[in-house]
């Protein structure tokens, strides 16, 4: 969050299994059109969060095998932890937050005597919350028994059902509401309060962010029963929240657009390359705009014309240079031809590209430089690289491609330096 010296112009905040994430969308288009919405539009100057039921455990697993951005905060295990940044550093003072009237090892004590509680895997037990399954039918009735026990011994908790099958004991102060509460708390007192919060969700454990006074709230198309309930009583008559038509990140985007939040129309919905301007000078939307072209070339979705070769040769500085991984260095021009050869050649193979974390500083008047990740994955494979990029602005012509520095990603398990062109 300290990247941003004023408040964020947009602070989404969403869920991610069945939100952010669709599962039955193996190509993951609807994520890969937010993903590119938002570093294109968003990421320079507003704040993304991620709000999710899962352990930091579960949550790395879902960042390996999805497309997911980084985000600026990190809000896990049903609003008990939140950590901020690439490093994922925990605030501290959330935890002392968390701690009264709570106590683990009573709730273990308690929640043993119900035999109709199934305890979730170890990685989903955390210091402020205990996970179980739960059969639909009994889930009413055990929660409101052990809650009346919890608080004979002392306890204030909460208790969470969701899912259809999932229920969370958390502490009383603990949940996704609270924990957006405080992070607006704590941006309001560092003078960064967003000038627009939109939170996205679609099960009972998200309906506490639509609660929140002065939040947009979204429920995807696909939101569960038991959200859609909490909705029609409490909230019906909320024009801040809205059930969206479309699914996914799919219903995020059109929340945005909505509301009047901001640009909605993803880069990814543009079908035409050379059609794809923006009024002001964009370092973010050039770099999303190339790596697109690239994924649709390679996938053999654009025509191999002069025209398209003939565009981003304009785009490259005469003297421009590429760094390759390996260190070897090559005139742009040339990567561009070198890219005119693999035409089609990832056609029917689930290839996607994406960029990540694409910040821009403006060194001098009229020159940028434009860090960013670049992903690329074919099938289950997936290849990454850190990118730099030194734009210049050209009269009447946009930005210049002036150098181009890659070097392979840390997160990224494969190398390769043969197949990767750029």
């Amino acid at each position: 969050m300290e990247r941003l010296t004023s408040p964020a112009r947009l602070m989404i905040v969403s869920d991610l299994d069945h939100t952010m994430v669709d599962h039955h969308d193996p190509e993951n288009l609807s994520l890969l059109r937010f993903n590119s919405l938002w570093e294109h539009a968003y990421r320079h100057d507003s704040l993304l969060v991620f709000s999710t039921g899962r352990s930091p455990t579960l949550y790395k697993e879902l960042r390996k095998e999805k497309p997911l951005l980084t985000p600026d905060v990190t809000i896990m295990s049903v609003g008990t932890e939140i950590t901020y940044g690439n490093s994922m550093v925990p605030d501290h003072g959330w935890v002392d937050t968390l701690n009264h009237k709570w106590d683990l090892g009573v709730v273990k004590e308690e929640t043993g005597k119900f035999s109709e509680l199934t305890l979730q895997a170890e990685t989903e037990q955390r210091p402020h919350k205990v996970s179980f399954y739960v059969d639909k039918s009994k889930a009413q009735e055990v929660t409101k028994e052990l809650s009346q026990r919890l608080e004979k011994r002392g306890l204030d908790v909460k208790i969470i059902y969701s899912g259809g099958m999932d229920l969370d004991i958390l502490p009383q102060g603990a949940g996704k509401g609270q924990a957006l509460a405080y992070l607006l708390k704590k941006l309001k007192s560092e003078g960064k309060l967003p000038v627009n919060t939109l939170a996205c969700g679609d099960s009972g454990n998200d309906a506490e962010l639509f609660s929140i006074p002065d939040v947009y709230g979204v429920m995807v198309s696909n939101a569960q029963e038991e959200l859609l309930k909490w909705h029609a009583e409490n909230a019906k008559d909320n024009p801040k929240v809205i059930h969206a038509k479309e699914r996914c990140a799919g219903g995020i985007i059109q929340a945005i657009g909505e509301f009047k939040l901001g640009p909605n129309l993803s880069p990814r919905d543009v079908s035409d390359f050379l059609e794809c301007k923006v009024e002001n000078v964009n370092p973010g939307h050039e770099v999303v705009k190339f790596f697109l072209f690239y994924e649709r070339w390679r996938r053999g979705e654009v025509e191999n014309s002069e025209a398209y070769a003939a565009s981003l040769k304009a785009s490259c500085h005469p003297g421009g240079v590429f760094v390759h991984p390996s260190g070897a260095e090559k005139s742009l021009i040339d990567t561009i031809d070198e890219l005119r050869k693999h035409h089609g050649d990832k056609q029917g193979k689930k290839f996607r590209v994406w960029v990540d974390q694409v910040l821009a500083t403006e060194t001098t008047p009229g020159t940028w430089i434009v860090k960013f990740d670049k992903w690329e994955q074919t099938g289950d494979e997936r290849i990454g690289c850190t990118t730099t990029v030194k734009f210049t602005a050209k009269e009447g012509e946009g930005l210049v491609w002036e150098h181009v520095k890659q070097t392979w990603s840390e997160n990224s398990k494969l190398k390769d330096d043969s197949s990767w062109i750029i």
